[in-house]
Parts: structure tokens; C-alpha cells; sequence
């Protein structure tokens, strides 16, 4: 008998398996549509491998091909995301809820997907006024809290691309729509640890975020409410209690993954 000869990939798996999930993540990249010359760009991968990869990606659903022979991400990711997501919240509401019992106010955890923001947990406050953001809602980073604290932890080139993609569309007279501006809070943002939303996604509304270190995706977690009751000063006291909680997600996720 012929031994079999198996792809070996640089972590000691299957190289054809690293290949496909790289080309998923570049179609995301990519905003979820990208023809075979600009996968090949972005992942350095020779034409016929793409074609190859890609065509068993489509039969599988995974990915589709639209009406321009153009490749997009195909409809079975969204169940495989719907319930990574719920998952990935239910390991952080726990301790979400114990943030809201010593802050007051509602705590969230959010991730980035793609170019957008994706809310996937959230404990809220016991206040009879107090914010709500719905789980699975997408927003642009650039006017929340948790998106600044996750562009934070980007290269500077990869957010330059985002913003080149997403533009900087104001959501309040508060939002930061100018560029420079955005990139200099990003480098404040990186040297504090946390970052602010005052009132550029809901005016009257402040919020104040801490990327996490490390997880399955690029994530923070926030804290919001009134103006009037989120002061600066409150701030300044909730800080450590959101980068501990922060630093205990990021070690609960890095066990999960290790287990």
C-alpha cells in the first residue's frame, strides 16, 4: 500500500484547512465580496489553489458566487456565527453582571466583525433610567466607545483601510468625523487603557470602554448611562473595576481555548 501523503500545515495542521479559513477571513476582510485576483492579492495564495479552495467552499455553502462571477460569504457562516456569538456571550454575562452590581450601570461586550461592531452580551442596570443597547446590533467603530477601544489594538495601516472603507458618517453634532483627530484619540486611547464615548452615538449619553487583551476576536467591554450619573469622576473610580473584569474575560476565554 502507498502511504497516504497528508498537507501539513505551519501549526501542524492541515494546510488545505488553514488555506480555506484564510480565505474566509480575507473575504471578510474584503467587506464579504471579493473576485479570485483580489483573493490572490490579499493572501498571497497561487490562482489555481484559490479556484480550488474557493470551488469546494461554494459547494459546501460557504461561500457564493454572485451574478458578476464575483465570490461572496455564503448563508451556512450564519448559523455558525449566530451561535459562536451566543456562546461568546454567555461566558461573559456572568461577569458582566457582576461589573453592573459595582458600577450601576449597564455593562456590554462587543466584538469586531468585519468593518462593524457587534454587541453579543449585555448585563443592564437596576436603574429605572438606563441604557439599552440589543444584543446582535452592528454599528461603525468609529462613534462608540467599545469600537475606539477595539481600533486601538489595530496596526494603524489596517485602520487606515477600515476607515477608508467605512468612512467617518456622523451619528450625533459629537461624533469624531475627522480623521487625524480619530487616529490621535486612538494613540491617547492606547497610552490610558480605556477609551470614551461622550455622546457621539447618543447625545446625553456617556460611555466608557477597555479593549480586552486577547480572545477569540478583537473585543472590549463598556459601560454606559446618563450624563448626569456616569460623571468624569465616576469614571475615574470604574476604570480599575472594568480593566479587572476585562482582564478576567481575557483569561477566560484564553482557558476555554487551551481546554
Amino acid at each position: 500500500m502507498t502511504p497516504q501523503r497528508t498537507e501539513r500545515g505551519s501549526s501542524g495542521g492541515v494546510q488545505s484547512l488553514e488555506r480555506a479559513f484564510q480565505l474566509l477571513e480575507r473575504l471578510a476582510d474584503a467587506g464579504g465580496e471579493a473576485g479570485l485576483s483580489e483573493l490572490a492579492a490579499a493572501s498571497g495564495l497561487p490562482l489555481p489553489t484559490i479556484h480550488r479552495l474557493v470551488r469546494t467552499l461554494v459547494t459546501l455553502g460557504y461561500v457564493r458566487q454572485d451574478s458578476s462571477r464575483r465570490y461572496a460569504l455564503g448563508p451556512r457562516l450564519i448559523r455558525l456565527g449566530e451561535t459562536a456569538s451566543r456562546q461568546f456571550g454567555a461566558w461573559a454575562r456572568p461577569l458582566l453582571a457582576d461589573l453592573v452590581e459595582q458600577v450601576g450601570e449597564t455593562a456590554n461586550l462587543a466584538i469586531l466583525d468585519g468593518d462593524e461592531i457587534v454587541y453579543v452580551a449585555q448585563a443592564p442596570s437596576r436603574h429605572s433610567m438606563r441604557m439599552f443597547t440589543e444584543v446582535g446590533r452592528r454599528v461603525l467603530p468609529h462613534g462608540t466607545g467599545v469600537g475606539k477601544a477595539v481600533l486601538s489594538r489595530l496596526p494603524r495601516e489596517e485602520v487606515e483601510e477600515l476607515l477608508d472603507r467605512t468612512g467617518l458618517p456622523a451619528f450625533t453634532p459629537h461624533t469624531i468625523t475627522d480623521r487625524a483627530k480619530l487616529l490621535r484619540q486612538l494613540t491617547q486611547i492606547t497610552r490610558q487603557g480605556y477609551a470614551m464615548d461622550e455622546g457621539e452615538q447618543e447625545v446625553g449619553v456617556r460611555c466608557v470602554a477597555v479593549p480586552l487583551g486577547a480572545g477569540p476576536a478583537l473585543a472590549a467591554i463598556s459601560v454606559s448611562g446618563p450624563e448626569g450619573r456616569l460623571t468624569k469622576a465616576v469614571v475615574s473610580r470604574i476604570v480599575p473595576l472594568m480593566q479587572r473584569t476585562a482582564e478576567q474575560l481575557t483569561q477566560q476565554f484564553a482557558n476555554a481555548a487551551s481546554a
